[in-house]
């Protein structure tokens, strides 16, 4: 198979190359597909910072300080269920709401409504990745039937059944945060994607599911229910990010907040034994196949954190992928960095601000990897 798509490495270049009308197929390298444990010892465990070193950075000396005032909008800056009371049962940390403990389901966001609102600006910002496409799988304008998996706030399956009014839309989650105001032809159903899977087989003509990462123990399993349930010739799509920030001109070096972001969520996923390295152990594409999907195509693309790039597109792309951080910084590391990996309340927010400063200074130039792999199930 011929190369996924070409990336800039340019910091000033574009990062985000619009998608490809047919995204390139799949790359043949081949990585691990193992999950990871923290004792594994092939998985050595990320070298943090202490704690204490972002609560004793005097300002002069914090990188990226200059500007921590500037505004986000700156250029710098066990399956289907009736809702019962176990599944409303969530727990609270530190003031905020998470999907209830009980059951094999796991996420590591909060599900309250300030954390919705991020993920409702990650949306957009990826539309505008995508020149406002929903999908790049080939799907035909008669298509009846649809699954989004972890479907969230909703918001995918709102605008797919908008633009598509005649395909029936399901959209499910582990937790019911849904909206009740939604197209006729969409409805929202407790499902937990780790378990079996309720819909009979063949039931849908596109299986889609979208940052999943950290939540998933067995990418396998969850692929194979997806293969079961896809009608003959019907499709799947899958869309993951990377939790690294990183950058093409050394601007993202150990000594700074940004580089440790990542380093949360590879060390809390292993513990947990699920994953959030799906890209990197391209568990996309390697579980569409073993469930029995073809045609794979993979698409790669990066995407800018803050309005550093000079590309006018890039540039808004990256204004909402710092708002979508400005708006929860807390909600998205808290559970691994306090629950999992053991740092207090008070050290996560130290934290939270040093990264806040160095992202709104402009003086680094962050983007994070994403990957959208989709393929067919045969006839």
């Amino acid at each position: 198979m011929s190369e996924t798509s070409k990336e800039s490495t340019s910091p000033k270049a574009a990062t985000v190359s619009s998608p490809p009308a047919e995204a390139t197929p799949a790359p043949t390298e081949e990585t691990s597909t193992e999950q990871t444990t923290a004792q594994n010892p092939a998985e050595p465990a990320q070298d943090f910072h202490n704690p204490d070193h972002w609560a004793n950075l005097n300002e002069g000396d914090a990188p990226g300080d200059d500007d921590a005032d500037s505004a986000v909008g700156d250029d710098a800056a066990s399956s289907t269920e009736s809702i019962s009371s176990s599944i409303l049962h969530y727990r609270t940390i530190h003031g905020r709401t998470y999907h209830s403990e009980r059951g094999n389901a796991e996420y590591w966001t909060p599900n309250d409504e300030h954390h919705n609102e991020s993920m409702d600006i990650n949306h957009h910002l990826l539309s505008l990745s995508l020149d406002g496409k929903l999908h790049l799988a080939p799907l035909k304008d008669d298509i009846q039937k649809v699954l989004d998996v972890g479907t969230g706030t909703g918001i995918w399956a709102i605008d797919f059944a908008d633009e598509y009014p005649n395909a029936e839309v399901v959209g499910t989650d582990i937790s019911p945060i849904q909206p009740d105001w939604v197209p006729p032809n969409l409805k929202f159903e407790i499902e937990d994607c780790t378990q079996e899977w309720t819909f009979n087989p063949h039931s849908f003509d596109y299986v889609h599911m979208r940052y999943l990462y950290g939540s998933i123990s067995d990418w396998s399993a969850l692929f194979k229910e997806a293969f079961r349930v896809c009608k003959p010739g019907g499709w799947v799509e899958s869309y993951e990010a990377s939790p690294r920030m990183e950058s093409d001109d050394g601007t993202v070096n150990e000594t700074c907040a940004i580089n440790e972001w990542g380093k949360f969520f590879i060390e809390g996923g292993k513990k947990l034994n699920r994953t959030f390295e799906i890209i990197d152990k391209d568990l996309q594409q390697k579980g569409m196949e073993e469930a029995g999907f073809v045609d794979v195509k993979v698409w790669d693309f990066k995407a800018p954190i803050g309005g550093w790039p000079q590309d006018p597109r890039l540039k808004q792309i990256g204004q909402f992928a710092q708002a979508a951080l400005e708006q929860d910084y807390e909600g998205y590391v808290l559970y691994m960095a306090n629950m999992v990996l053991g740092w207090t309340k008070e050290e996560v927010s130290v934290y939270c601000a040093q990264l806040r400063r160095e992202i709104r200074s402009g003086k680094f130039h962050p983007f994070y990897r994403q990957r959208v792999v989709y393929a067919r199930k045969p006839e």
